[in-house]
């Protein structure tokens, strides 16, 4: 059994697809990629690479809230980046929220994301 999660403080999917489905018999929280769009105003955020992954990451947490988790349950993300070079930019935000909780990460250099974006990540959290 699976169960779709949604919220308003994260953006709203600009697709055909969840922002995060909870899958309860194993209480995986599976969490979609998140850009660095404003919940509020749909756009980017403004501010280069940085303000982007800080509001990737404010996104991500909001859809792990709304699932019943938190950034300290998650067991692996995967990381998009239009510019490999900024990586070690991402690394600083990312660490900042992951602190001494840190998932299993792959990170991979594409070479567009929806709107624009610069950043985008994806989740998964074991929440049970």
């Amino acid at each position: 059994m699976t169960t779709t999660i949604r919220t308003e403080d994260a953006p709203d999917a600009i697709g055909p697809y969840s922002q995060g489905v909870r899958a309860r018999a194993s209480e995986f929280l599976f969490l979609s990629g998140q850009i660095g769009l404003d919940p509020q105003t749909g756009e980017l955020v403004p501010g280069g690479i940085e303000a982007q992954t800080e509001r990737v990451l404010k996104n991500l947490e909001a859809v792990l809230r709304a699932g019943g988790g938190s950034l300290d349950q998650v067991v692996k993300t995967t990381i998009y980046l239009t510019d490999m070079d900024e990586f070690p930019r991402v690394n600083q935000v990312y660490g900042k929220f992951f602190g001494d909780s840190l998932p299993v990460r792959a990170a991979v250099g594409v070479c567009s994301l929806p709107k624009g974006a610069l950043v985008e990540v994806e989740a998964l959290a074991v929440v049970g």
